[in-house]
């Protein structure tokens, strides 16, 4: 009679180990079928095996920067070090301070912009930035916003966050607080969020000395509902990007007022612009304004008052009462 014999049966292109089947050699008919099922149930493993999705690779966020055509705004794929909250929240945004030269991407903030502590309770995160948060102009303020809100809430334990700026909650244009944002309340192309343009500017700065203006070509992204003569002065009041030109503007001067009529662009600034405190000729100051408002043409003079006076004297050196005209001389290498 013959005996049971034990089969090994391979697991084919898994690479699994071989399987024993016992007792299979006295009934070969129901021994096949054995057989085949095992065969079957290896395979069907295996091929779920070769189904299943890659693991994401952990700790691997984006940070969202803008498009170097500033129209849209792109996620840049980084592999972040840290485990905390905290420790993830600064390490995030120092990255959209400071983007790599070799990704295709501009950073949405002003290098003057200092986080200087952040909050965390509940699922909000707390942003606490000094006041040259608030010197940005509406539009940039609004890239700011998002590319902050779409980069830390992939932190777990972050849904929301809310932006304070000199220790006072961020106003939006209408004197309202903003309160808290989610990553929903944001697209990533900009023209969704409002009618927005692009504009190259030439800008006027003081050169190294103070005593001269260099220029600086600058393209911005604005909303088509802001003037270009405010957006220009918004600009100066940053201050420059390019290493070596000075400011021409106290960054704490705020600009109450602007309009055009007849081609004359009056501007009305608070007590903060007769501040002496840069290391620039008063004239430079003056024409850096001038100048670079002069190259629109819907400008050929500029009025300056302070408080809604132009009955002042600049820093007790040039009568404010005056129409002022593009000089220039003052132009270095003109």
């Amino acid at each position: 009679m013959e005996k049971d014999r034990d089969v090994w049966i391979s697991s084919g292109p898994c690479g699994q180990r071989p399987v024993l089947v016992r007792g299979i050699g006295r009934k070969p008919v129901y021994g096949f079928f054995l057989c085949m099922a095992v065969v079957s149930i290896l395979l069907f493993g295996c091929e779920r095996s070769r189904d299943l999705p890659e693991e994401p690779e952990e700790n691997v966020y984006s940070i969202y920067c803008l498009t170097t055509n500033m129209t849209k705004m792109t996620g840049v794929d980084y592999a972040a070090e840290g485990e905390d909250l905290t420790s993830l929240v600064w390490e995030l945004y120092d990255q959209l301070l400071n983007v790599p030269a070799d990704v295709d991407a501009k950073s949405p903030f002003s290098t003057r912009t200092e986080l200087q502590r952040i909050q965390w309770e509940s699922n909000v995160l707390y942003l606490y930035f000094d006041v040259n948060y608030t010197m940005m102009n509406a539009s940039h303020e609004i890239l700011c916003r998002a590319a902050l809100t779409k980069t830390l809430t992939q932190i777990s334990g972050v849904e929301y966050i809310n932006i304070y700026t000199g220790e006072q909650p961020l106003m939006d244009n209408q004197g309202n607080p903003v309160g808290m944002l989610s990553a929903g309340d944001f697209v990533d192309s900009i023209s969704d969020v409002n009618a927005f343009e692009k504009s190259e500017l030439t800008l006027y700065f003081a050169d190294e000395t103070g005593e001269y203006l260099v220029e600086e070509r600058r393209e911005v992204i604005h909303s088509m509902n802001t003037s270009m003569e405010r957006m220009i002065v918004e600009q100066l009041l940053e201050g420059p990007e390019t290493a070596g030109y000075r400011a021409t503007i106290p960054a704490e001067t705020k600009l109450l007022n602007i309009s055009v009529t007849d081609n004359v662009c009056y501007l009305n600034f608070d007590s903060g612009f007769l501040s002496s405190r840069l290391e620039v000729k008063d004239e430079i100051s003056l024409y850096s304004m001038i100048n670079s408002l002069t190259q629109l043409t819907t400008v050929n003079r500029v009025q300056f008052s302070v408080n809604g006076s132009p009955m002042v004297m600049f820093r007790d050196t040039i009568s404010l009462n005056a129409l002022f005209e593009q000089n220039m001389d003052y132009v270095k290498g003109e």
